[in-house]
């Protein structure tokens, strides 16, 4: 019996992908699919729309950060949790600010990454040990180097595209044809948007935009 967690898992090692699979299904999460590399990652989430993407970076001729992006362009509300051999403090930082939730590395054990993915759905960042500082370190030296320019709490830079494209009065649709996205994936950032800007209408989007240079009036 599963606990409503769905999931899926990206690794090109067939017999790793398919271990950790095994592994969480038998704890209880539900592996809805697998891939093996990243334009198939992008693909499958979209049809399978998971809670939790689990993936490698390292995914062949695609990279893992343009797999994470992808997805999160069309299923925003979907969390990523990337799994990797690598604890190198540039491939950490690159996953994060292309909107990955957590980064564990494969030393961690089953019970380590069960209760990981469980955070991870349930919207808590999670890193391997030593990884936290590392990112947190960095969210505070881009404050301290962007402290001078617009202020915009806790958006994305697709919200922030989607921010201004808005205040030049574009719709949806042609939001979404610029930037290469569909209407309902315009619609789930500009509702996102509103939320975490405290506003009510596309109106008040505009304004605000303005007020804060980031478009031109």
């Amino acid at each position: 019996m599963t606990d409503g967690i769905t999931v899926m898992v990206v690794d090109d090692h067939p017999i790793w992908r398919e271990g950790v699979a095994r592994d969480l299904t038998e704890r209880g999460l539900d592996v809805v699919a697998t891939a093996p590399e990243a334009d198939a990652a992008v693909r499958i989430a979209r049809a399978v729309r998971p809670r939790v993407v689990l993936m490698d970076l390292n995914l062949g001729e695609t990279s893992g950060v343009q797999a994470i992006e992808g997805i999160l362009d069309a299923l925003p509300e979907t969390r990523i949790l990337v799994l990797s051999a690598s604890g190198e403090h540039a491939d950490v930082l690159e996953a994060v600010k292309a909107g990955a939730a957590g980064y564990l590395v494969k030393s961690a054990s089953a019970e380590e990454l069960l209760a990981a993915v469980r955070r991870t759905a349930d919207g808590f960042p999670v890193f391997t040990p030593g990884l936290a500082g590392l990112v947190l370190g960095e969210y505070r030296r881009l404050a301290g180097t962007e402290r001078s320019g617009p202020e915009v709490p806790a958006l994305t830079e697709r919200e922030t595209d989607v921010l201004r494209l808005v205040a030049k009065g574009l719709t949806a649709r042609q939001i979404g044809e610029r930037l290469g996205v569909s209407h309902r994936t315009v619609e789930t950032h500009v509702q996102s948007t509103l939320r975490k800007l405290q506003l009510h209408n596309r109106v008040q989007l505009a304004r605000y935009a303005i007020e804060k240079g980031l478009v031109e009036e």
